[in-house]
């Protein structure tokens, strides 16, 4: 069955996207982009909130630009024919190889954990993450620390009432003094 992952860049104090809603300071260097590309081969598809879709649009067009370098165009060319299945109530369309849920997030998942083939299911979005986490549908966790405190904003970990407890699957300190920890859910 495949598993599903929630991975993305996060502030040393938590957060995904500082109080005034930028993420500038979790663009990835050379070698942490690098462990992106590598990643986004594991994954079979990509759920996705309104806000990362919108985000990521960039790359369904840029590899039209002649500014790209080699590692861009890498991630475009497994980016763009990548599923994703994006959650919206106010989006009508999508673009490239996305489509809109038909379903709510816990009917996608199983759904798609019952297709034939390999790969994970990742989720990027705090939104649609909180709402796996609280069903309990999210068997890892994989996170990009970057150093340094933005002091609020979109947190990375959901907040709940509910116990999860985690347990370190792999680590990797970058020279830039990013930390990438990947932690399975203890069921």
């Amino acid at each position: 069955m495949r598993k599903v992952t929630y991975s993305m860049s996060m502030s040393l104090d938590g957060y995904i996207v500082g109080p005034d809603g930028s993420f500038n300071w979790g663009t990835p260097d050379a070698e942490v982009f690098r462990f992106w590309i590598d990643d986004i081969r594991q994954v079979a598809v990509h759920l996705l909130g309104r806000r990362l879709y919108e985000t990521m649009l960039y790359w369904e067009t840029a590899d039209r630009e002649q500014t790209l370098d080699e590692a861009d165009l890498e991630w475009t060319a497994l980016w763009n024919p990548l599923p994703k299945v994006v959650f919206s109530r106010t989006l009508s369309a999508v673009q490239g190889n996305a489509r809109l849920a038909s379903g709510g997030l816990a009917e996608e998942i199983e759904r798609l954990r019952a297709e034939p083939g390999e790969g994970d299911i990742a989720i990027g979005g705090a939104t649609i993450a909180a709402e796996a986490s609280a069903l309990g549908l999210i068997d890892e966790f994989q996170v990009m620390v970057f150093p340094v405190l933005v002091g609020g904003g979109t947190p990375f970990f959901p907040r709940g009432d509910r116990r999860v407890d985690l347990e370190l699957v792999d680590t990797r300190t970058f020279d830039s003094g990013v930390v990438y920890l990947r932690h399975r859910v203890v069921r």
